[in-house]
């Protein structure tokens, strides 16, 4: 089996998480790469989630992480892209299940609402969850893109 290919993205608001989550990701063997903002002047989030999203969606990669002040506005932008299943968490059961139940596939996070530990534990659940093969789950999944 093929690595897994992530992306991961952020506004300035979620420049340091991102930079911390990158770190750990390389240590842990499952390298991210980096699509921007590569510093903390003031961008705007859409221009991040849309890059990721377009990307993903693209084929270039199979899983994504946005970082921004509250990780909304991210998945807001992301989930604008058919085939983005963009989920925003703050606790570990929420990634397992947005993986397990729904197939999410780009994890975004607050800055501003999860400290580095807990956002870690986040990240590490949702990349270590496979989607669930029970047949209601992917029916469900199926009804979650418009025809």
């Amino acid at each position: 089996m093929s690595p897994v290919r992530i992306a991961i993205a952020s506004d300035h608001g979620g420049l340091r998480l991102k930079a911390e989550l990158k770190e750990l990701l390389a240590k842990s063997g499952t390298p991210a790469v980096d699509l921007g903002a590569h510093d903390a002047a003031s961008v705007d989030y859409p221009d991040y989630a849309h890059e990721l999203a377009s990307a993903l969606v693209g084929g270039k990669f199979d899983l994504g992480i946005l970082v921004c002040g509250s990780g909304v506005g991210m998945s807001i932008s992301a989930n604008r892209h058919k085939g983005v299943r963009a989920v925003v968490c703050s606790d570990v059961y929420t990634a397992k299940m947005s993986r397990s139940h729904n197939d999410a596939n780009v994890l975004c996070l607050g800055e501003r609402v999860v400290g580095p530990g807990l956002a870690w534990e986040i990240v590490s659940t949702f990349l270590a969850e496979p989607a669930s093969t029970d047949e209601r789950h992917a029916r469900r999944r199926q009804k979650i893109e418009p025809g």
